[in-house]
């Protein structure tokens, strides 16, 4: 089942500004809480499909890529809707959404955090870049790549933080004219986290984390270009204890191709002719992605002519269509003529089928300015 528009989601036209987009999702965040609709399946899942909306609309360059590209220029797999981040990672995003929701950290049993005010850990993101060769644009591919990432060590062991006592915050009492007032801060020892490293693998860091290569399937859809970033969830750098982990981000790169040269969903391509050939018509073959196929080249065609194999390009990521395969005719000019082969042209010189056609260079020139004008 294809995804909503994150715009129909929280309510908001494609031009609302960061503070409508922010305000629209901390309205829908109050309806749909987990603790005002508990054990609500319904109300769960427009609560994360929300979140998964606010995390990419909220995010400039991520709003960017959604705007261009969609769903699959934000998401690759998973995703909040798609069950990759659970209610923790929720709430350790946003908690300022919640915090301002309802009035500070409290309210609906504390919104659900690990523990009591217990700050969710999670792993950094990761950043690649994938080469795709021009095949792998039209027909999408499926990729196994190698990532170099954190995982927790084997035989890691974790306990309770035992200055916060695994709550992930300090109290202190403050006296002031007032009264006394209790104050809570994030513990220092834990960093919020609500539990330390007991016992420590040899080789792992002060986290009880170890690198290690681990192979990542990705499944690249059809149409993406070069510099557009796909978002693994989840296949980051694991975070120690019970935290997420990070997202893994994909970045395109296209490679050269030989024969063509892209032009959004089209493709451009140089096609040379011998001047009988273009003189007199002839049918020839003509690459396409993958093979090729039959041309056949109407008699007097001219240099500069542009022809189009409809429906030969790139698909659009969004599922509009497919472009086309733009032919570019050149003459080629033979440069090393025998002695009979010149005086026959030397004799053609003169004829009045030789000479250019004032008529025929203008259309050529105007159909040019269409060409221009069409894309």
């Amino acid at each position: 089942m294809s995804k909503r528009d994150y715009y129909e989601i929280l309510g908001v036209n494609k031009n609302a500004e960061a503070s409508e987009i922010k305000k629209a999702y901390r309205k829908l965040a109050i309806k749909y809480h987990p603790d005002k609709n508990p054990d609500d399946k319904e109300a769960e899942a427009k609560f994360k499909e929300a979140a998964e909306a606010y995390e990419i609309l909220s995010d400039q360059q991520k709003r960017a890529q959604y705007d261009q590209f969609g769903h699959a220029g934000v998401n690759g797999q998973g995703g909040f809707g798609g069950g990759g981040m659970n209610m923790d990672d929720i709430f350790s995003q946003f908690g300022d959404i919640f915090g301002e929701a309802f009035g500070g950290g409290g309210g609906f049993g504390g919104f659900r955090r690990s523990g009591a005010g217990r700050r969710t850990v999670k792993g950094s993101n990761l950043r690649v870049k994938l080469k795709l060769t021009l095949e792998d644009v039209v027909n999408g591919v499926e990729k196994k790549i190698k990532v170099n990432k954190l995982v927790q060590a084997e035989g890691v062991e974790y306990t309770t933080c035992q200055t916060c006592k695994g709550t992930g915050q300090v109290m202190r009492v403050v006296n002031s004219f007032l009264g006394q007032m209790q104050t809570a801060s994030t513990c220092p020892t834990c960093q919020g986290a609500g539990q330390s490293v007991s016992k420590k693998p040899s080789g792992s860091d002060q986290n009880g984390m170890v690198r290690k290569e681990v192979v990542v399937p990705i499944e690249i859809p059809a149409g993406v270009e070069e510099g557009m970033q796909l978002t693994l969830r989840g296949k980051g750098n694991d975070a120690p204890g019970n935290g997420v982990p990070g997202d893994l981000l994909i970045v395109i790169e296209e490679q050269n191709h030989p024969d063509f040269v892209r032009d959004g969903v089209n493709l451009h391509h140089d096609l040379y002719l011998n001047f009988a050939d273009a003189t007199l018509g002839t049918s020839i073959e003509v690459p396409v992605v993958g093979g090729k196929v039959k041309f056949k080249i109407s008699a007097g065609t001219q240099s500069g002519k542009t022809l189009r194999l409809k429906g030969k390009g790139i698909p659009d990521i969004n599922g509009y269509g497919r472009g086309d395969i733009l032919v570019h005719v050149n003459i080629w000019t033979p440069q090393n003529l025998t002695k009979d082969e010149k005086a026959f042209l030397e004799k053609m010189q003169s004829s009045s089928n030789f000479q250019p056609d004032p008529e025929a260079k203008n259309k050529g020139f105007f159909d040019k300015v269409k060409d221009m004008f069409r894309h």
